[in-house]
């Protein structure tokens, strides 16, 4: 099985990509792990946010294939501790499905059609996190998790 990170847009900060190159890096030892970065809609500006989101979705949604399992990420969505979530990882792992994909919508969200095609909808906190940020904080966690089932020293509890 394939994990996956899709982002809407590149991100602006240097500091953020040199983090997500760290643990993506680190994730190869464990998993086969891919970053995909859609990218921004042309004219954007000349948008409103409503159009915005309905044109990511439609992306989006061409994109994934009928048997891949999609996690949006929504601070709405159901909260998980680290050993919680490493869990959700190890039982992801056990489906038929070829592909994990974890996606992180733009500045406005997502689609009403991207809510009813997601299998699971999660959040990292109840808090709202930049959309470029939370790049890497999914990425730290999926790490934590796989170091968590392995029984290794990086997650203290």
């Amino acid at each position: 099985m394939k994990f996956e990170l899709w982002t809407i847009g590149k991100t602006n900060f240097k500091y953020l990509e040199e983090g997500m190159k760290i643990y993506e890096k680190r994730l190869s030892h464990y998993l086969k792990f891919s970053t995909e970065i859609i990218p921004n809609i042309k004219n954007a500006k000349n948008l409103n946010p409503a159009q915005l989101i309905e044109k990511e979705s439609d992306i989006v949604l061409k994109k994934i294939n009928t048997d891949d399992l999609l996690v949006v990420l929504d601070e709405k969505g159901k909260q998980f501790s680290s050993v919680q979530f490493s869990k959700k990882i190890e039982n992801w792992q056990l489906l038929s499905q070829k592909k994990v994909i974890f996606l992180i919508g733009g500045a406005y969200g997502f689609s009403d059609k991207i809510y009813q095609r997601a299998n699971e909808k999660i959040a990292f906190s109840q808090m709202t996190f930049s959309h470029q940020m939370i790049r890497l904080f999914v990425l730290e966690q999926i790490y934590r998790g796989m170091t968590i089932l392995r029984g290794e020293p990086y997650h203290n509890e």
